[in-house]
């Protein structure tokens, strides 16, 4: 009697599956690792490492157990393929860090800035001179996960502005920020808060 180990349909099915799902996994903590170590969590990338390295050792195993398959072949780059994608869309979700958001208007550009410190992002606004004339540059620094927020702000209260996203590694947040306009009270200055 053949064990269910030895049957065809697990040596040329369940193997592949097993090879394929193994490499999404790993590849998508791949994914994670390099983006932790770029945003300097050194700590969780080296957890992410550890279990990568684990994923990726037991599906080459299997490869190299099953020579004789090619699904076990196919399975493997697959897997890679849809780990990328699934790797990226997870850093998406997850969304880390800080960005910068510089924006460069030739429009009055008051209103947006209005409400920007409103809605409680810190907000820098200096007179700049472009090529065309007078321009007024907008800078302000928040989380990932406001990225969408902010830029259909900027795209309502100034539709033809031109802005630019950086990723950033550090942020020193230890200076006071405005409160929106309905919690201030009394004394403004003497609330500190951090960026969204």
């Amino acid at each position: 009697m053949v064990s269910i180990t030895e049957s065809s349909s697990f040596v040329f099915v369940i193997i592949p599956l097993l090879i394929f799902f193994a490499r999404i996994l790993d590849v998508s903590i791949g994914t994670l690792r390099i983006i932790f170590v770029s945003k300097g969590l050194k700590y969780y990338a080296a957890l992410l490492g550890f279990f990568e390295s684990l994923i990726w050792l037991l599906a080459v195993a299997q490869v190299m157990q099953n020579l004789n398959s090619w699904q076990t072949y196919v399975a493997f780059a697959f897997g890679f393929a849809a780990g990328n994608y699934v790797g990226v869309v997870l850093e998406e979700k997850i969304a880390l860090g800080k960005m910068l958001i510089r924006v460069i208007t030739r429009r009055e550009a008051d209103d947006l800035v209005k409400v920007l410190w409103e809605e409680g992002y810190g907000v820098t606004s200096v007179d700049a001179q472009g090529e065309s004339g007078p321009v007024k540059l907008i800078f302000s620094i928040a989380k990932r996960k406001n990225i969408t927020k902010i830029i259909s702000i900027i795209k309502k209260y100034n539709p033809n502005a031109f802005y630019t996203i950086e990723d950033m590694r550090y942020v020193n947040e230890t200076y006071p920020l405005p409160l929106p306009l309905t919690k201030r009270g009394l004394f403004p200055h003497l609330i500190l808060r951090k960026r969204k």
